[in-house]
């Protein structure tokens, strides 16, 4: 019998779906890429506190709800406020910019505007996955520019990168 690429195509997957569900692996995928326990129902999210020395008024409302936003869109998992199987808490520990590059007249070429948070995830379910981290983020800017100027479209990227590494920690596994 000879087998033909299209049929291959079809049989390989199978094959490893089944190896994969004979092996007895507890783990949920999703599209997205998140592993996440299948007996897992509820996260939730803990209001993320504004611990860093220079304050960003609101900044921890938008962190935490770019995270809430983030697991809604990527997990089927129900929010709770409080209590969830999965659960996230941190907080924003610094926030700052300084200068990145000197000219030849000893004026800064550009700075570097970064937001540090620690988070702590707990998976209760498998104690090896739940982790306390810190996270740092950073976009560079022209020394030209007032960081009054910037300082709103860089927070909203430097928040996306931060969620999409807390999230990834904790369910992609990187």
């Amino acid at each position: 019998m000879t087998l033909t690429i299209k049929t291959v195509r079809i049989l390989l997957p199978l094959a490893l779906l089944m190896v994969t569900v004979s092996c007895g692996i507890k783990v949920t995928y999703s599209f997205t890429g998140a592993s996440i326990p299948p007996e897992a129902k509820t996260i939730s999210v803990a209001p993320f506190q504004n611990r860093a020395s220079l304050v960003q008024p609101g900044l921890n409302q938008v962190l935490t709800d770019a995270l809430i936003d983030q697991c809604r869109a990527q997990t089927n998992l129900d929010m709770v406020s409080a209590g969830g199987e999965l659960s996230f808490e941190g907080d924003i520990t610094d926030y700052k910019t300084q200068p990145l590059t000197v000219s030849g007249n000893e004026q800064a070429a550009s700075n570097r505007f970064s937001i540090t948070v620690r988070v702590r995830y707990v998976n209760s379910f498998d104690q090896e996955l739940s982790y306390d981290q810190s996270f740092t983020r950073y976009q560079d800017y022209n020394s030209a520019l007032d960081l009054s100027a910037v300082e709103a479209s860089l927070t909203e990227e430097i928040v996306k990168m931060l969620v999409e590494d807390i999230f990834n920690r904790a369910f992609v596994n990187w």
